[in-house]
């Protein structure tokens, strides 16, 4: 949480979100402004958990306007991505949170227990939640450790279902460790509730079990794995059979770090496309401003055009390299912003130009 001092009847900064207590019962009912600052095409489920807070409360709650900032009793703004701007409006004392800040807290449980306001993005036409939070993991490049600690249950799927849609994304970070998510996982199945796993589950944790429960479940768009290490290419090789023989191979959606070393990122390639010429990849240059962790040049050519662009599926990153005349200085950072970074992963398309 950034530090902006503590406001009076609030939970301190340091430790929660500080939004303030008793709202309830206030005689005052107060205006408040919410602002989600990446402005991406992905609901900010915190910024709609205190709009439903607010409003359960009496109060008037609308999205920030630079130009009505005196008026606002209360501004909120929340910000998951830390290479998005800061934004010069708003207003001093505004109450912020998220990781985009700094921010390894929670919502107070009274504001965290509510239903998310869906009604302020109008045009989103599904649910979204945790069914569980945490990991058992420790990556070093992942903020999660930090922020949720070690994996636990946190909803189950009827508390996050809307009525007026069967489509839930789910951004459990590792659902497959848990046996809740797990026992939540077969709920699903069958049930009619379409569904996408949009952080990808963790390919190391797959059984034949786990592999029949997934090819039961109605997917969205993809079903998401990540390959963000070499030895998990071995998983994927242990288990392509069975996906295949279970009709998954062509919905399946790969995330892909790449570090400082491209040639490992670009190697976990090849073999994939070894495995299913057209299987679907999502390369993500690390970047981690805390710890100084800017991507280079090459890291953002391999992820931002040569897997985005889909060249992937044509040509090695050597080739790729070579007949565009590119070279490149070892560990050279780059000032960018990199707005593929905030590009909605339900906005790509792998298979045939279909979803």
């Amino acid at each position: 949480m950034q530090r902006a001092g503590k406001l009076r009847g609030t939970v301190a900064l340091d430790e929660r979100w500080a939004v303030p207590r008793g709202l309830f019962f206030a005689a005052k009912k107060m205006k408040i402004a919410l602002h989600d600052s990446d402005a991406t095409t992905y609901p900010n489920y915190a910024i709609m958990k205190i709009s439903a807070y607010h409003k359960k409360a009496g109060d008037k709650v609308e999205v920030f306007d630079p130009f009505y900032r005196d008026s606002y009793d209360l501004v909120y703004s929340s910000k998951v991505f830390d290479f998005t701007p800061e934004n010069q409006y708003l207003p001093r004392n505004t109450i912020k949170g998220g990781t985009g800040y700094g921010a390894y807290n929670d919502l107070p449980d009274e504001v965290d227990s509510a239903f998310p306001d869906y009604s302020i993005y109008p045009k989103v036409d599904y649910a979204v939640g945790f069914i569980t939070r945490g990991c058992i993991n420790n990556c070093d490049f992942c903020v999660v450790p930090k922020k949720e600690g070690k994996i636990r249950p946190y909803r189950s799927v009827k508390d996050l279902i809307r009525s007026d849609s069967n489509k839930l994304v789910l951004m459990d970070n590792n659902i497959l460790a848990s046996d809740f998510g797990i026992r939540e996982l077969e709920k699903i199945a069958g049930s009619g509730i379409e569904v996408d796993l949009n952080q990808g589950m963790d390919i190391m944790l797959l059984t034949p079990e786990i592999i029949d429960l997934l090819s039961r479940i109605k997917w969205i768009n993809y079903i998401r794995f990540s390959c963000d290490k070499m030895y998990q290419v071995d998983y994927f090789a242990k288990w392509m059979p069975l996906l295949r023989k279970k009709k998954m191979h062509n919905k399946l959606f790969i995330y892909l770090l790449v570090r400082r070393d491209v040639n490992d990122a670009a190697t976990r390639v090849e073999e994939l496309k070894k495995l299913h010429s057209n299987i679907c990849i999502y390369a993500q240059a690390e970047r981690n401003s805390s710890k100084g962790v800017v991507p280079t040049k090459e890291q953002l050519e391999f992820a931002q055009r040569y897997v985005y662009g889909r060249l992937y599926k044509r040509e090695t990153f050597e080739e790729y390299k070579r007949k565009r005349g590119l070279k490149y200085v070892s560990g050279e950072p780059v000032n960018d912003e990199s707005p593929f970074f905030a590009r909605s992963m339900t906005d790509l398309s792998c298979y045939g130009g279909k979803k």
